[in-house]
């Protein structure tokens, strides 16, 4: 039986599996062809603004705050309840991360609590749609536009494929894309900034110029992913994936997520230019972005009937018309349901639990944050239990995944 779950290879589909295996025999197509550019061209076209291609949404973002110059001591507001790239990208453009709190509702920025954090000191807003879930852009420009700050949309969650009441992507000064294996669409790895501000765009063009190439074996490994979990995954029920899994990472044939340094605070300074292989695989997968976003607003609106059906624990800011990356639930025991739901080959596991910045195996006193600060993002990532709804989860899992959850609750 196939495994339900977040982390393995969720957007790995037999398209993609395809499409990696044929670039892992072509080398000379790893680190320099034509697809990052063609990649840009169409993010411009979908989203507007100058498109920059990095190796990794977190390097999409320190290449912004270099492009924009930000000066040591400058203060960024963050959410509390995020993940640690975003303040290792502050801390190593020399700038400060201002943890707000989050709404109860939506998981995103607190707009009252943003205006109490400006001081002379601010100079940028990042606001991230948590798992897909609108932040409130619209108030989030005026407030900007009102202290003459900056105005970052984290799209890392979410690629919206048409314009409508939501307004994701269409207030902001700049968009950080991340295509990593998780996100909306996936090249394993790789990351975009969208400037909209001709002068910034200028630095971002030459901080591009500068970057680094991955090595090749690192893109053999990106490449290796997506074939390696199509092979544990139907055999995890019986551990044999499992073991297979732990053994490419000991030999080193998976990269890791995270490094133990960013785990740690630190995030290394230099640039990489996105792959090209990375980038062949992402822009198939924004061909069909229309497509994927269906199957998430299917699987989210299964969610929402049954939540409201059995009266479960939902935001009340989930619409059935979004493509979530995931449908959040806040539960008493969320880590003990998670448990129970191992012994059935359910994986609910994502690193977005118990933890203010993710993953909770980060030190949040090292990257700034205060005990008590943000107190409903404490006490929401306690009790948070998501459901999965990325491309290679099925409508009958999610019912098998239903079945298996309600008598938990």
């Amino acid at each position: 039986m196939m495994p339900i779950h977040h982390t393995f290879a969720p957007l790995a589909d037999a398209a993609q599996c395809l499409r990696a295996l044929a670039l892992l025999v072509q080398p000379w197509r790893y680190a320099r062809g034509p697809c990052a550019s063609e990649l840009e061209r169409e993010l411009h076209a979908r989203f507007g603004g100058e498109a920059f291609t990095f190796a990794s949404g977190r390097e999409a973002l320190l290449a912004l705050l270099h492009a924009l110059k930000l000066r040591s001591g400058e203060e960024v507001i963050v959410q509390g309840y995020t993940c640690v790239v975003v303040p290792n990208a502050i801390h190593a453009a020399g700038g400060v991360p201002i943890y707000v709190d989050i709404n109860r509702e939506t998981v995103n920025l607190d707009l009252s609590e943003v205006e109490q954090a400006i001081t002379s000191r601010t100079r940028a807003v990042i606001c991230q749609h948590t798992f897909g879930i609108p932040a409130d852009t619209r108030a989030l420009r005026t407030v900007c536009d009102q202290h003459n700050l900056i105005l970052i949309e984290d799209c890392a969650h979410i690629l919206p494929d048409h314009h409508g009441p939501h307004a994701i992507g269409e207030h902001g000064d700049f968009l950080i894309l991340s295509f990593g294996r998780d996100k909306a669409i996936s090249g394993v790895t790789g990351g975009a900034v969208l400037s909209r501000r001709p002068s910034t765009s200028q630095g971002l063009r030459l901080l591009q110029r500068e970057a680094r190439d991955l090595r090749c074996l690192t893109v053999r490994q990106l490449l290796l992913y997506p074939l390696l979990y199509a092979i544990a995954k139907p055999l995890y029920g019986i551990r044999v994936g499992k073991a297979l899994l732990a053994a490419a990472r000991a030999l080193r044939f998976l990269p890791p997520i995270l490094t133990k340094e960013e785990k740690e605070g630190r995030m290394p300074p230099h640039l990489h230019r996105m792959p090209n292989a990375c980038a062949a695989l992402a822009l198939a997968q924004l061909h069909t972005l229309h497509r994927f976003n269906d199957h998430r607003r299917q699987l989210t609106r299964f969610y929402l009937e049954v939540a409201r059906t059995h009266r479960w624990p939902y935001l009340r800011g989930i619409e059935a018309d979004l493509p979530l990356q995931k449908f959040p639930l806040f539960v008493r025991g969320a880590e003990r349901i998670r448990q129970h739901l191992r012994e059935k080959n359910i994986h609910l596991d994502d690193g977005w639990t118990g933890c203010v910045i993710c993953p909770p195996s980060v030190d949040a006193t090292e990257l700034g944050y205060t005990a008590g600060r943000d107190p409903h993002a404490e006490e929401l990532c306690e009790s948070i239990l998501s459901l999965p709804t990325h491309p290679t989860m099925t409508l009958r899992q999610a019912r098998r995944l239903s079945t298996a959850l309600h008598p938990l609750l």
